[in-house]
């Protein structure tokens, strides 16, 4: 396959945009920041990638906006982890000849029109009953039943959330930054037992860009070009009640096939960006994707070794539960790994970053991406 590379992304405005922005306002800000980082312009872009809950088309919506009649599209919508998908799909795009350069957008407006106005709400007949308040009581039903397997705590899960918060306290950008304890974390009010506020993620505005073309073209551009090593996807349900196994995801065989395409191991990466809803959820994929046996993932959090100055740097910016989340945020998490990989993030630079996993989830741990991205060393 024809070696495709990231040579832009940027964010939009984030946290609570201006009144009356759109979501279309922020894909389009986004995408012309990221454009003009690498040096193109709406006029080079021929393949456009886009999904949001507020625009059912989002791809003709932001080709409008920008002026781009694209000679291929895609608007794959799989919840959070469609950016990833996204990149997998951009990849092959440019190697099958449809398009030679991918722009791949996201924009919502969820905190200033309120979550239920932003998201559409699809619960499950058989689940009605029950009356869930998703998404939250999927996650919390699958962290009851790793506690009961495993052991996994409170305590553990506190853990995500705070070093989340200590690195989101070196992300100027971040929309929480102020001190955050196990204490804290602990104390807060439950919304779905056993996951308290602070084991949620924010609710914000916000958007993301990404601009893929081939590896060649991308050295050729203003910006250092992160390459695509390998890519996968899976998904197994859409209901949690449809879950095959309520503690182990899919994302099995997603980052089975992104290793594999990358020719990789878990221990070759050096940061990783995870998709974190919930405190459960690095706890499950940590395990999932290859970094500790089923059930150790309460443990392997412990300590603070996934804050500033552990061994394991996980979601350096902030992740979900600090930095930014506008609903779906996997797009987010590709901007922060090849910030990494450039040695662009400054107090939170993770030193000697060459190799990076990023890690969408959609739905109800429902669908599962994954890519490695690799530095200037990998080229």
């Amino acid at each position: 396959m024809t070696p495709a590379a990231i040579a832009g992304v940027a964010e939009s405005d984030l946290g609570e945009v201006a009144p009356g922005m759109t979501p279309v306002d922020l894909m389009a800000q986004a995408s012309r920041r990221a454009l003009e980082e690498c040096g193109l312009e709406p006029g080079d872009v021929d393949g456009l990638f886009a999904a949001t809950t507020q625009l059912p088309m989002a791809t003709l919506n932001l080709g409008e906006y920008l002026g781009i009649a694209p000679r291929y599209s895609d608007s794959t919508q799989v919840g959070g982890s469609s950016f990833i998908a996204h990149l997998q799909h951009a990849q092959a795009a440019i190697a099958a000849g449809l398009c030679d350069v991918a722009l791949i957008a996201y924009g919502s407006t969820q905190r200033s029109v309120g979550r239920s106005s932003a998201s559409v709400q699809e619960i499950s007949p058989w689940e009605a009953p029950y009356r869930p308040m998703l998404p939250v009581s999927g996650y919390a039903l699958a962290a009851s039943r790793h506690f009961h397997e495993f052991g996994t705590t409170r305590e553990q899960l506190a853990e995500v959330a705070v070093a989340a918060r200590a690195w989101a306290a070196l992300n100027p950008k971040a929309w929480s930054r102020d001190p955050l304890t196990l204490d804290d974390v602990l104390a807060s009010p439950l919304v779905c037992d056993p996951l308290s506020v602070r084991d949620c993620c924010l609710v914000t505005d916000g958007g993301a860009a990404a601009v893929v073309t081939t590896a060649e073209r991308a050295a050729s551009l203003r910006t250092a070009p992160v390459r695509i090593l390998g890519a996968g996807e899976a998904q197994s349900h859409r209901h949690i009640s449809s879950m095959p196994d309520l503690t182990t995801t899919c994302a099995v065989e997603s980052g089975r096939r992104a290793f594999d395409a990358a020719g990789l191991k878990p221990e070759d990466v050096d940061v990783a960006e995870l998709y974190d809803a919930f405190t459960i959820t690095p706890v499950v994929f940590l395990e999932d994707l290859g970094f500790c046996a089923k059930g150790e993932g309460g443990a392997f959090v412990e300590g603070g070794r996934i804050a500033p100055g552990g061994d394991f740097p996980l979601n350096t910016n902030g992740g979900g539960l600090s930095y930014c989340h506008p609903g779906m945020y996997g797009l987010l998490l590709v901007v922060e790994a090849v910030r990494q990989l450039r040695g662009e993030c400054g107090e939170r630079q993770v030193d000697g970053c060459e190799v990076a996993l990023v890690h969408g989830n959609g739905g109800v741990f429902s669908s599962q991406c994954a890519a490695l991205l690799g530095g200037p060393a990998t080229g």
